[in-house]
């Protein structure tokens, strides 16, 4: 198996691969680590196409892994890869508390008022509630629909709500039923 696993900023995407990743016994790999350069603060300068293209297609020539993350408007000959798509689909509401609790417990003091990443932070906040809409550049909930409706291998959505175990054992049913 080959699975990619998108889904919004803070949807547990990254949680579902770690742990899809774990159970079959494969690589998980994260798009993230691909996609930014690395910089302190992080997240600010991202890799060149070609770059982030070549790298993981270098990685991903295993013949079984987990990739998670959002190749939205530039990977796909690396999403071309998988022969199975996982759609996490999970609220608003509960995307942005996790995305608040994981932003505090990797930034702590840095991210709150005065802290040299809060602007970054809010800003990070502010577009990751703009999903659902598509009302900021990059990955959006229609942009991924419309992508998934165009997918030649099956897509499974699942309910980012549920604990990471259950969503794990839904997508093993899922390619054992050869969805």
């Amino acid at each position: 198996m080959r699975v990619y696993i998108l889904g919004a900023s803070g949807a547990g995407v990254s949680t579902l691969g770690g742990a899809l990743a774990r159970a079959l016994a494969v690589p998980a790999f994260d798009v993230d680590d691909y996609y930014w350069m690395p910089t302190d603060p992080p997240f600010r300068i991202k890799r060149p196409v070609e770059d982030r293209i070549r790298r993981l297609q270098t990685d991903l020539m295993l013949p079984s892994w987990v990739l998670s993350g959002s190749l939205d408007g530039w990977g796909d000959p690396v999403a071309d890869l998988a022969t199975h798509v996982v759609y996490v689909d999970t609220p608003a509401a509960l995307r942005i508390a996790r995305l608040r609790q994981r932003e505090q417990a990797r930034f702590g003091a840095r991210i709150a008022c005065g802290g040299d990443m809060h602007a970054h932070h809010k800003a990070f906040l502010d577009w990751a509630a703009t999903y659902d809409t598509g009302d900021q550049p990059g990955r959006s909930r229609p942009r991924h629909e419309a992508w998934l409706a165009q997918r030649p291998v099956p897509v499974l959505r699942l309910d980012g709500r549920k604990p990471p175990d259950a969503l794990v054992l839904a997508v093993q049913a899922a390619a054992r039923d050869g969805q």
